[in-house]
């Protein structure tokens, strides 16, 4: 295309994330908008390529819109040598071919954005091609060496991607012949090429390329750019080398770190060429061992140089734990600590009683032994003191001042011991006891009754969660040889207080994982959970012993069917079997409502709950052994109201103008029990239930489920025609089964004694007429097992074999054997209380376990109550039924029985 007659107005090609320039070519897609403007500019130029001002944006993106785009001044005029309009297959794109020429200008001002999509005309200046007789021979060789260079690398770099295995590519040999025989005159058109196909090098610089016209002026561009990038390639390759020296497919993980490694060092042989002469004496470098500034290029710890900074932050951080500096001493020695540790258990927990009484046992038991310490180390210090008054002062002194002979190596190693553990430079107060381990269902406040235990001590308090844990490695450390290893939970959490002595939490230790392949966690646990072991606890990753005799452990569980016997056995296990109602109201009033009150932007005037909404959300939504439903229940209930007062004051001010006063919406802060079934839905259990009935083979049993809450449970029996076999439905397992099989036997046995036959030979199933008994106990999508409804069973049968009925305020638990004796159940706490929240008036419970009843019942609750404590199932009949039911001059019958 010559000057003369280019045309000085050409359609303005926009091209977002790619670069042409003269005599280069690229095939691009471009949205199927363009076609129509593509379409007429070709059939306008039927006898010639039609040509494009093809112009690159300053501000590439991969997501970059056309009218986002920032045009360049220069750009270069292409040809259209192929259209591909959209196709069925790409319908949505169409595909153009440009063909560089000559580089051009745009004339101020640009075209404005939003026609660029439709390739408008634009004034552009073509700049005439100076001669190529002026690129002199050692410019041209300078050019030459350093695209050689680039090339080789590039090349390298393919073949590394490709397999080391093959040879030089095709297409990198050829592009490496041009340049080597290209003439001094070609060298600007071939620089050029190379910027046109060589991505690697910076948009920015590639942008500079294009602007510049004058060839000399280019080709000595283009040598600085392709040296500098030829240097970076150079760079990336030796640390990649170094990297892959040492990497294997079990290493991929490190491989991260190496190639930091190998930049830090390439960066410090930099940096100690750069300067060419020694630190001066101010300047602070890192010091070796002996005091001497290490090396900076040296390449000692380069494999574990990130584990030895880490393992140097750990040590700084536990260095801290002076025991000498007890921050908990002079709280331990007011005289009002334990008064405080009682108020602050009681501000932040209502009721456990019990589990209070044991943690303040606790709590005076180290007061008494820090005190005792105390005065043991003064009176230590006070006998030192007076033998070193007493000794000249010039017996211990020597000339020299340095370690005699023998004795560096000694003074080395005690001074390596002070660093790394000074917690044995002077003792601390041990907590020698047993491991508090609390267990009970979830949201009764077995963690923040640890919180609350290390704010009376004035301890820091941390949390270490062991439900899931499988890898001992995760208690013990991994040693410094694995590829991430790390400290274990104990150790990181010491460095996170950085106290010798703070309360930890042992959080879900039922659910630590069992022996496998990666080791026993709980066996790891042993070490850390006995006062014995460890005052010298090992951590893998430390590597030195590490004293744990001041921490205070505290575990937690949900149940300890999961926890081994030796686990068990260094703990005193502290049960937390829930809260009554009554508990729940006060909890809910003292410490739940404020709370939420707090978290939905409401002030106590704006919401009141009643005690018997509370207890009708307790009972009938939220029927659990701890709090949390019910919190989660009185959120709901704030943010009601929230938007209930929102509402009405938007609407009182916006109607109070034109509306009397005495029609204006009054909000109401009250929420009583009418209003929870439209805040809360429907209650999850019927309040119906309680309706119970006296009917022939129908007893009511106390159950505890399977989250920790007490009820009472109905026990269902019918007889049919048969051939004398038992049914037991309702979810049923092996013990609770056996149970009912026990029972049935017992009534067999003592039919003649019940009046249930007339002679002692007789089947109560089979005579008059065979029957069998079909027992269920309702809800048969809960599983139920256990031994305590063995006194149900027998009453059930009796009632069903001999018409009569237990009145429907009585119920009744306990086990019962063969030979008749009540053995005692567990649970009693939680049975009793769901007993009294259904309204029964009379409970019949095992004689041995009256203690339990006198020790943790509430006394309000047992005054309501009438409890019947048996020992032999006779007895349990006569409180059931009623006395003087059955024969009473049969009872010598049965004690002249088989045995």
């Amino acid at each position: 295309m010559s000057l003369d007659t280019a045309p000085s107005t050409l359609p303005v090609f926009v091209l977002l994330n790619d670069i042409i320039f003269p005599g280069s070519q690229v095939t691009i897609s471009v949205p199927r908008s363009y076609a129509p403007f593509l379409s007429r500019i070709v059939k306008h130029e039927e006898m010639q390529p039609p040509v494009v001002a093809a112009v690159p944006v300053l501000n590439p993106s991969p997501n970059l819109l056309l009218q986002d785009a920032n045009l360049c001044e220069w750009g270069c005029a292409a040809r259209i040598t192929r259209f591909v309009r959209p196709t069925p297959l790409s319908p949505n794109v169409c595909i153009v071919t440009l063909a560089g020429v000559t580089r051009i200008r745009l004339e101020a001002p640009h075209p404005p954005s939003s026609k660029l999509h439709s390739l408008p005309p634009h004034p552009v200046h073509y700049h005439a091609i100076p001669s190529n007789k002026l690129i002199t021979d050692p410019a041209a060789e300078a050019f030459r060496s350093a695209a050689v260079r680039l090339v080789d690398h590039l090349d390298a770099e393919t073949r590394g991607k490709r397999g080391k295995a093959g040879g030089t590519s095709v297409e990198w040999k050829r592009l490496k012949t041009i340049i080597e025989e290209a003439e001094p005159d070609r060298t600007p058109w071939i620089a050029d090429i190379l910027m046109a196909v060589l991505t690697v090098i910076p948009w920015q610089d590639r942008i500079q390329m294009l602007s510049t016209s004058a060839p000399a002026a280019r080709l000595q561009l283009a040598t600085s750019l392709l040296s500098k990038q030829a240097s970076i390639a150079e760079v990336s390759q030796k640390i990649n080398s170094a990297v892959d020296e040492t990497l294997t497919k079990q290493q991929k993980e490190y491989y991260l770190r190496q190639q930091l490694q190998a930049i830090q060092r390439e960066l410090a042989e930099l940096n100690r060429v750069g300067k060419g002469s020694p630190k001066p004496s101010g300047v602070p470098g890192k010091q070796k061992p002996d005091g001497g500034e290490a090396d900076v290029g040296s390449n000692e710890f380069d494999e574990d140089g990130d584990e030895a900074d880490y393992l140097a932050e750990i040590k700084s951080k536990i260095e801290i734990m002076m025991p000498g500096k007890d921050q908990s001493l002079e709280i331990l020695k007011d005289s009002t600590f334990l008064t405080r540790a009682r108020e602050q258990l009681d501000s932040d927990h209502f009721g456990l009683d019990n589990i209070k009484r044991r943690l303040i046992e606790h709590l005076a038991v180290i007061r008494l032994k820090a005190l005792r310490q105390a005065e043991a180390d003064e009176l230590t210090a006070k006998e030192a003191s007076r033998k070193a008054g007493a000794s000249s002062p010039l017996q211990n002194v020597r000339e020299d001042p340095r370690p005699l002979k023998g004795e560096l190596s000694n003074v080395s190693q005690r001074q390596s011991t002070s660093e790394l553990s000074p917690q044995h430079q002077k003792k601390g107060v041990r907590v020698k006891g047993p491991i508090l381990l609390l267990v009970g269902p979830p949201g009764c406040g077995k963690t923040s009754i640890a919180s609350s235990l290390a704010k009376a001590l004035g301890r820091p308090f941390h949390r270490i969660s062991l439900g899931g844990v499988r890898d001992e490695a995760e208690i013990r450390g991994h040693r410094r040889t694995y590829v991430a290893s790390g400290p274990g939970a104990i150790i990181t959490a010491m460095a996170k207080v950085q106290r010798p002595d703070p309360v930890l939490l042992l959080d879900e230790i039922d659910k630590v994982g069992h022996a496998s392949y990666q080791g026993d966690p709980a066996s790891a646990l042993l070490e850390v959970l006995d006062p014995e072991q460890n005052i010298s606890f090992k951590d893998h990753y430390m590597n030195i012993p590490f004293d744990l005799g001041q921490v205070i452990f505290i575990a937690t569980a949900n149940s300890l069917d999961t926890i081994s016997e030796p686990l068990l056995d260094r703990c005193e296990i502290i049960r937390l079997s829930g809260y009554t109602y009554d508990e729940k109201i006060h909890i809910a009033r003292k410490f739940l409502l404020p709370k939420q009150l707090d978290a939905n932007g409401l002030t106590s005037d704006r919401l009141t709950i009643t005690d018997d909404a509370y207890l009708h959300i307790a009972s009938y939504y939220t029927r659990e052994a701890g709090v949390r439903s019910l919190e989660r229940a009185i959120g709901s209930l704030a943010r009601w109201k929230a938007v209930e007062w929102s509402t009405s004051s938007d609407e009182n001010v916006s109607t109070e103008k034109t509306k009397p006063k005495d029609s204006v919406e009054v909000y109401n802060p009250v929420v009583d029990v009418d209003d929870l079934e439209a805040i809360l839905g429907v209650p999850k259990w019927d309040p119906e239930e309680k309706e119970r009935e006296e009917k022939k083979g129908l007893v009511y049993g106390l159950v505890v489920s399977g989250h920790g809450e007490g009820g009472v449970l109905p026990v269902e029996s019918v007889m049919t025609n048969g051939s004398g076999k038992l049914q037991l439905t309702g979810s049923l397992g092996d013990v609770i089964r056996e149970s009912g099989e026990i029972a049935l036997s017992w009534v067999k046995a003592h039919a003649y004694m019940l009046g249930i036959t007339t002679s002692l030979a007789q089947d109560p199933l089979k005579e008059p007429h065979p029957i069998d008994i079909h027992l269920h106990l309702p809800s048969g999508a809960v599983k139920k097992d256990g031994p305590s409804a063995g006194v149900a069973y027998v009453c059930a049968f009796v009632s069903l074999l001999t018409g009569l009925t237990v009145p429907k305020y009585v119920a009744m638990t306990g086990e019962t054997t063969l030979r008749g004796r009540v053995t005692a159940v567990g649970g009693i706490k939680e049975k009793v209380l769901g007993a009294h929240r259904e309204g029964i008036r009379k409970v019949i419970l095992p004689r041995s376990n009256k203690r339990d009843v006198e020790h943790d019942i509430p006394a309000e609750v047992m005054a309501k109550m009438e409890f019947v404590y048996v020992s032999r199932v006779e007895e349990a009949l006569e409180a059931a039924f009623g006395p003087g039911v059955f024969h009473p001059g049969q009872k010598s019958i049965l004690m002249e029985s088989r045995l």
